[in-house]
């Protein structure tokens, strides 16, 4: 297999089970310093979440092959956000590789043969599999989910549809990625890839079709979650891909003229008042072959001052909830991206879909991982952007990593918030049995894994 041995160098090494046990024993007994060990803290999250079954199955080999191990490699450095060329940078000799049960960092080349040898069937299972344990988890309930297009410019030659984004003077080439996220908790249930050609009323059946195997809907459930979306998916198709599943959805209307006219002429008795200021009409709606119902919000309190806003649910009921609850939620989406793009979803690689979705399905784990990581060690570190965890954690901390007995022992050198760190990982075999979690690392051939801080 090709390796990257530095920024400049490359290196065919053997990729056979037993060359890789032999020598990743022999790092770890030879011992390893480096700046990149804090990425070992994400281990037992590794273990607490089951990601190295999930790498296995979408891998499609044993857990003594190469193949898991790259994938694992992949997703550590989305942790890192490094979603570029490994050529670009040195990941070895610093702790990385042997975090991944690897003696070696895989090439472009070996991390491109690996991502093209998976099916977008491959991902879509692995995004269903990865969201039902995070629901098991208590990641995301998905009474309240979220629809949101993300488009990320590319520099591509080929020719493919281009779009024109906010703030743009042309339309541009995209990658075009489109999310569904739990409102409620701003965590991602799953997000479906396209070309630049395939809209929003193309794309929204398949990713509610994920959604769905996510929650474990049945096709006749009676509690539906809302699905709140923005004027894109306001189509008479996706409303009618709504009704065909266990979902219900909110949209605001267009405000053209014609609307506008529409709503002034609604009568004001229809209004009901809410409090100083704000009214709501509720009334049915034809849209699309499906009979959906009609919500206008009316802002004043003279006529010469009303400001009308339409929107569109399925929902027959709890209007005055949809509108002054539910959907002003629907903008937390902003925050998942603004905090976690860095993860592998603001830079256009490659546009072999199959490819593109594998890598960024490993991007999902990896924010799964670092999301339960974030939650349990709590402040500061919950409110840092995956930008900021990444240096200041994950490739900012000095230590090194040795073996005593039985256990991995990772030592941090001037760690900050040492005390909530040493809270969490200090005799970490003995925490993660509490947990009922073996504490087994099973990339790491059965080594345990504990930490010191110094």
């Amino acid at each position: 297999m090709l390796t990257q041995r530095t920024a400049q160098r490359r290196r065919s090494e053997r990729a056979d089970p037993q060359s890789l046990e032999r020598r990743v024993r022999q790092l770890l007994a030879d011992k390893i310093s480096g700046n990149q060990v804090g990425l070992w803290l994400l281990g037992p999250e590794h273990l607490r979440l089951g990601t190295w079954d999930l790498l296995c199955a979408w891998s499609g080999a044993s857990a003594e092959q190469v193949q898991p191990r790259l994938a694992l490699q992949v997703l550590h450095e989305a942790a890192l956000c490094h979603s570029n060329l490994r050529c670009g940078r040195t990941l070895s000799q610093k702790g990385f590789e042997v975090a991944n049960g690897l003696p070696f960092v895989g090439s472009d080349v070996a991390i491109h043969d690996l991502l093209a040898s998976r099916t977008v069937a491959a991902a879509q299972a692995l995004q269903v599999a990865l969201g039902k344990l995070r629901r098991a988890s208590g990641h995301f309930h998905g009474r309240l989910l979220v629809l949101d297009p993300h488009r990320i410019k590319s520099f591509t030659r080929r020719q493919m549809r281009r779009h024109q984004g906010q703030g743009e003077a042309r339309p541009s080439k995209k990658a075009q990625t489109f999310f569904c996220l739990d409102a409620q908790t701003q965590q991602p249930v799953a997000f479906t890839l396209a070309s630049g050609a395939r809209t929003a009323a193309q794309a929204t059946p398949e990713l509610l079709d994920l959604a769905q195997a996510v929650l474990g809907l049945p096709p006749n459930a009676s509690d539906r979650p809302l699905v709140l979306a923005d004027e894109e998916h306001y189509s008479g198709e996706i409303f009618d891909a709504v009704r065909a599943r266990p979902f219900d959805l909110l949209v605001p209307m267009k405000t053209t003229q014609h609307q506008r006219e529409h709503w002034r002429r609604i009568l004001p008795e229809q209004f009901q008042r809410q409090w100083a200021g704000y009214a709501i009409a509720q009334a049915p709606y034809r849209f699309g072959t499906q009979d959906a119902v009609e919500l206008v919000q009316r802002s004043g309190e003279r006529p010469e001052q009303y400001e009308f806003k339409g929107f569109l649910s399925t929902r027959e009921r709890q209007g005055l909830e949809q509108l002054s609850t539910d959907f002003p939620q629907r903008w937390h989406v902003e925050e998942f991206f603004k905090f976690n793009q860095a993860l592998g979803w603001q830079r256009a690689g490659t546009l072999n879909l199959h490819i593109r979705y594998g890598q960024m399905t490993l991007a999902l784990v990896a924010q799964a991982v670092i999301h339960q990581f974030r939650q349990r060690i709590g402040a500061p570190y919950q409110n840092w952007d995956a930008v900021h965890l990444a240096r200041a954690l994950f490739s900012g901390l000095e230590g090194d990593v040795r073996v005593h007995q039985d256990t991995i022992l990772v030592t941090y050198y001037n760690a900050p918030n040492v005390q909530g760190l040493r809270h969490h990982y200090e005799d970490l075999p003995k925490k993660l049995e509490a947990d009922g979690v073996d504490p087994h690392v099973p990339w790491l051939y059965g080594f345990k894994l504990d930490f010191r801080f110094k």
